[in-house]
């Protein structure tokens, strides 16, 4: 597995944003974010530089404009310049973004043009803008390694099969395709971390929509099977690991305890499934998934069982 910092490229962000750029003679092509957090400089602009992080990305709000303008244009011609300039720190701002279509002093583009800080512009409100940016930026920035498995969707519940190389998992997700399941990556699956309970796979650009079998070679499953056989993303909800039968190991046969597997330090609830001629592990997958979507509605079969045979041996106790 591999985790390292990640980046996001700021011409993306204005492409996915619908972004203006208000200063065109400043180029965003090559420009990378290296945060997830964003700021609005309230304090800034009051003077208060302490524990300013220029490496943000700035925006500017109602309140912040209207502050602005009651200060006059060469105080805040000033004060921008500070905010722009990192207050002495080594980063500048990745750009400065105005909301609710605020109107841009000419004063500043110039300095923002002089700076080389792009100044952006949106029409939508603040608040509801700063968080489909900080989503954005989470999603792109995410945390993330890639581990050898398959990821198939199975009634909307992401199944990672893992195992080792030859035991079978890509077979048994051509056979979840027939049954009407989707693809989402085959053999190697990038995992990005959202946040503490969310992990989304994909697949890597060159492998998408491939699947390996061996002694037939690569097969296109988009084209096979048409393109409500994939999927281009999907959260994991939980593992299936594939081993080869060992009649000396203990399998778990109830199911009263989860085990788990971590994933960039997120627990996801794991199966051991051993492999015997003759198991339909297609079907058992999809077992998992149902059996695993009932538990987080609140229904587990294994505890209800139990509840049972307790009730049962605690009556003929009392007779």
């Amino acid at each position: 597995m591999q985790n390292e910092k990640y980046s996001v490229e700021l011409a993306h962000l204005v492409d996915k944003l619908k972004l203006e750029n208000c200063t065109p003679d400043v180029p965003i092509e090559g420009k990378k974010v290296n945060q997830s957090d964003v700021n609005r400089p309230a304090l800034q602009l009051a003077g208060f530089f302490d524990y300013y992080d220029a490496g943000r990305i700035q925006i500017i709000g109602h309140v912040e404009n209207t502050y602005m303008q009651q200060k006059g244009i060469a105080y805040c011609v000033d004060v921008m310049e500070r905010i722009m300039n990192g207050n002495g720190q080594s980063s500048k701002p990745p750009c400065i973004v105005f909301c609710r279509d605020i109107p841009i002093e000419p004063e500043l583009i110039e300095l923002a043009t002089k700076m080389g800080v792009p100044m952006l512009r949106t029409k939508r409100a603040t608040n509801e803008f700063m968080g489909d940016l900080i989503q954005c930026l989470n999603y792109n920035m995410a945390p993330r390694c890639s581990v050898h498995g398959v990821l198939v969707d199975i009634y909307g519940e992401g199944i990672l099969i893992m195992g080792e190389s030859g035991i079978g998992k890509s077979e048994v997700a051509l056979e979840l395709i027939h049954r009407g399941h989707r693809l989402v990556a085959d053999d190697v699956v990038e995992i990005k971390r959202i946040n503490d309970s969310t992990l989304v796979g994909r697949a890597p650009d060159i492998t998408r929509h491939f699947i390996e079998l061996r002694g037939i070679g690569i097969v296109d499953a988009k084209s096979l099977f048409g393109v409500e056989s994939v999927k281009y993303e999907q959260n994991i909800d939980l593992v299936i690991k594939l081993e080869e039968f060992d009649k000396e190991q203990e399998y778990d046969r109830l199911g009263l305890e989860e085990q788990y597997i971590e994933f960039l330090g997120n627990k996801v609830v794991c199966h051991s499934i051993p492999i015997r001629p003759g198991r339909n592990l297609a079907v058992i997958c999809e077992s998992a998934a149902v059996n695993h979507r009932q538990k987080k509605m609140g229904y587990n079969a294994a505890k209800e069982l139990y509840n049972r045979v307790t009730s049962n041996l605690q009556e003929k106790s009392k007779q």
